[in-house]
């Protein structure tokens, strides 16, 4: 069935402990290699991220040290072959220079059973919980039992620690700064959550992990603001892997009522980035009944491709919505494509490129959309443009820029007086390209803002309402 519903279990909300609201939680991740991550292993910080952005929470991570993910860097406080008296001694005062709200400690490998390190790693823990709450006395302190390892007899031991994790926590939890267990171990198989090390976890030890995390931190960071549950429907397959489709479905509309479609592309230099970047957009709008959709597409750091796969997956995905546009109750000449940085760079390549399609593609159904919204796009890819080589000498092919005709849809465009990376000269020389070709271009610059023009992590800005006002006025416009 089309629409069978992925439906994501990340908006599961649980009852509230926190006692006042927040703007933003700053959640510091403490660790080794297990909260570092590694290149042949896989990390929790990322699903977790996921997780708690997905259900609406405005959150960052904080910490001094940075590993790279799908979404960019993320920050955190994991050392790799370090022990908890290491992290005794160097995380409290890198906690005092960025002091969180919650601290997320998984700590207790690095050790050896001939050590009889259990005493050793509750003072450190101990010592760390102190130590932060000078910080912050209000700290939320979640201490996980660890994760167990088959690495034996060296991480024998393992299994002791996690039973003396619920006493210290007792101890030392108060009112103020919540000391509150989390559960690592049960759930957790090495056997099947683990590399072949037995140690550092899998693809699903990390999401199991996540998963554990994003239930205690539910408990402690309140309700977010409610959001609709996307259905998540594959739309390609593709030799790296499967693309999908985040569909925000309005309420029912009578039966002979077609919608306007919105798909939204989301940025990160067709390197990074994920369809969740567009979540609050897509709410917006399906609010307002426009079948609102983001859009996953190939990108470096995920499936090792180029920028001319991640045009290909645009306008494939712009055929599989018109396509299905009767099953979605969507009108199939009003579709509007949207995206951000180079994720409007794919949405402006889908109404301006001829070429770039993907070969398995449907030629008669059309990949050009009937409208454009376009967030600080990347529109010049030519060779004062932004891409890099291989992109500048194919450019031609791949720029917005160089491919207006009078058969481009009628555009959007946002940009910033202060972008460093889209010149307000580079929006113009678009706009001027596009009135000559006859085409209606609609182009509104926001003084000092830069690349983005607001920042999509940190939660509701008077900027993204201007924008989102703006392109509600250009979609009623459009039926007019």
């Amino acid at each position: 069935m089309l629409l069978r519903s992925l439906t994501l279990c990340l908006l599961a909300i649980l009852p509230c402990l926190a006692a006042e609201p927040r703007k933003a939680w700053r959640i510091m991740p403490i660790g080794d290699s297990i909260t570092e991550g590694g290149s042949t292993f896989s990390v929790y910080r990322l699903p977790l991220w996921e997780k708690l952005t997905a259900a609406g929470y405005v959150f960052e991570y904080v910490g001094s040290k940075s590993s790279p993910s799908r979404v960019g860097p993320l920050l955190h406080e994991g050392y790799g072959g370090k022990n908890a008296e290491f992290l005794a001694g160097v995380v409290p005062g890198n906690f005092a220079k960025t002091p969180a709200d919650i601290v997320l400690i998984q700590a207790g490998h690095n050790h050896s059973i001939e050590e009889k390190p259990i005493p050793g790693i509750l003072s450190a823990t101990e010592s760390m919980i102190t130590a932060f709450r000078k910080a912050n006395p209000k700290v939320i302190i979640l201490l996980a039992q660890p994760i167990l390892s088959g690495k034996l007899p060296k991480y024998s031991y393992l299994p002791d620690l996690g039973k003396e994790i619920p006493t210290l926590a007792k101890r030392l939890n108060t009112a103020d700064s919540p000391v509150i267990v989390v559960d690592q171990a049960s759930g957790f198989d090495f056997q099947t959550d683990a590399i072949a090390d037995k140690v550092h976890p899998n693809a699903s030890g990390a999401e199991k992990m996540a998963q554990c995390w994003f239930d205690a931190l539910t408990k402690v960071m309140g309700k977010p603001e409610p959001r609709p549950v996307p259905k998540v429907v594959p739309f390609k397959k593709t030799p790296q892997g499967d693309l999908s489709l985040h569909l925000f479905l309005p309420a029912a509309a009578p039966s002979d009522t077609k919608r306007t479609a919105i798909v939204f592309f989301f940025g990160g230099g067709w390197s990074v980035g994920t369809p969740l970047q567009f979540y609050p957009e897509c709410a917006h709008f399906a609010a307002k009944g426009i079948v609102a959709i983001s859009a996953d597409y190939r990108i470096q750091s995920v499936h090792k491709t180029s920028p001319f796969e991640s045009v290909a997956d645009g306008k494939s995905a712009i055929r599989w919505v018109r396509e299905h546009a009767a099953e979605l109750g969507i009108d199939p000449n009003r579709i509007i494509a949207a995206g951000a940085s180079a994720g409007g760079q794919v949405a402006a390549a889908a109404g301006t490129l001829p070429g770039l399609d993907e070969p398995t593609d449907d030629p008669s159904i059309s990949s050009r959309p009937n409208a454009m919204i376009l967030w600080y796009p990347v529109i010049d890819n030519g060779p004062d443009g932004y891409g890099d080589a291989n992109v500048k000498a194919r450019y031609q092919e791949i720029s917005p820029l160089h491919n207006i005709t009078a058969s481009t849809p009628p555009t959007l465009m946002f940009l910033g007086t202060a972008d460093k990376l889209i010149p307000v000269s580079t929006g113009r020389a678009f706009e001027q390209k596009m009135k000559a070709a006859g085409v209606r271009c609609d182009f509104q610059l926001f003084e000092g803002a830069g690349h983005p023009i607001y920042e999509y992590r940190k939660g509701p800005s008077q900027l993204r309402d201007d924008i989102l006002s703006a392109a509600d006025k250009f979609i009623a416009s459009l039926k007019s």
